[in-house]
């Protein structure tokens, strides 16, 4: 089963590289949750840093962060998809930035670089991909594995509490519940928490988009009609622009534990 599901999940991925080539549609259709995802990981990248972007997709965040912050020493994007790899290095091609991006087929599971490779490695939506607690915890361990005593692991991760959270609110206005995909095995906050301090781990959470999902994903419908935007939804920039200046709160599903190795 668990074969089959790995298979359905890198069809997924290979036909949204072919689709949306260069596109940030290519990893998620969110664009607003993309931008506040990587300025969260960019606070964590400092000048020379030697980076690795685990479930780079078609290198769209990569190339983000190479524009705010150019004295980088380098960034390495992996991912699972060959077509992803393919558009990643498209991109590269075309904007001219040389040997400070690469981009390269790999497994999270099974991460090709030697112990202590890198200043900050971060994984965005990637690990909870795994089928099994299991297996995420073999890919938790082969991102910390590769990264320098000192250095950093982030993992930007959909949580199961908050998504509980808004799911009640959502029953308490007759709202239909959001889904946890199949394919996506969202953490439970306490569980990882338990494995990182058992590994004698220090880290910290931002909840960097608790604002922005309380907005887009419960009060709007109850100010708009969903219906009437079939795609994108223009009041989701007024939640984008409050998330930038506050956050916390809980509501957040997706959140960004940064370890410290």
């Amino acid at each position: 089963m668990e074969k089959i599901e790995k298979d359905v999940a890198k069809d997924y991925w290979e036909n949204q590289a072919k689709t949306h080539k260069g596109s940030h549609l290519a990893s998620w259709s969110d664009n607003f949750m993309i931008e506040l995802e990587i300025d969260a990981i960019g606070e964590h990248i400092s000048s020379g840093d030697h980076v690795l972007d685990i479930g780079c997709a078609n290198g769209y965040s990569a190339f983000q962060q190479l524009e705010r912050r150019q004295d980088v020493g380098s960034i390495t994007g992996v991912d699972f998809a060959e077509n992803m790899i393919k558009q990643a290095n498209l991109l590269k091609k075309a904007q001219w930035v040389g040997d400070i991006v690469k981009f390269e087929v790999g497994d999270i599971n099974s991460l090709q670089f030697p112990d202590a490779t890198f200043d900050v490695a971060y994984a965005t939506r990637v690990v909870t991909l795994m089928p099994t607690w299991e297996e995420q915890q073999i890919a938790i361990n082969e991102c910390i594995r590769v990264v320098k005593p000192g250095g950093k692991v982030i993992f930007s991760e959909p949580f199961l509490e908050p998504f509980t959270l808004l799911n009640a609110l959502r029953q308490l206005k007759d709202m239909p519940p959001l889904i946890e995909h199949d394919s996506n095995r969202f953490f439970k906050k306490a569980v990882l928490e338990e494995f990182l301090t058992q590994k004698g781990l220090t880290f910290t959470v931002n909840e960097f988009s608790s604002i922005y999902y309380l907005g887009s994903r419960f009060l709007r419908e109850l100010v708009t009609d969903p219906s009437a935007y079939p795609g994108f939804n223009p009041i989701n920039r007024i939640f984008y622009d409050i998330e930038k200046d506050f956050s916390g709160g809980g509501f957040g599903i997706q959140q960004a534990y940064i370890v410290t190795k």
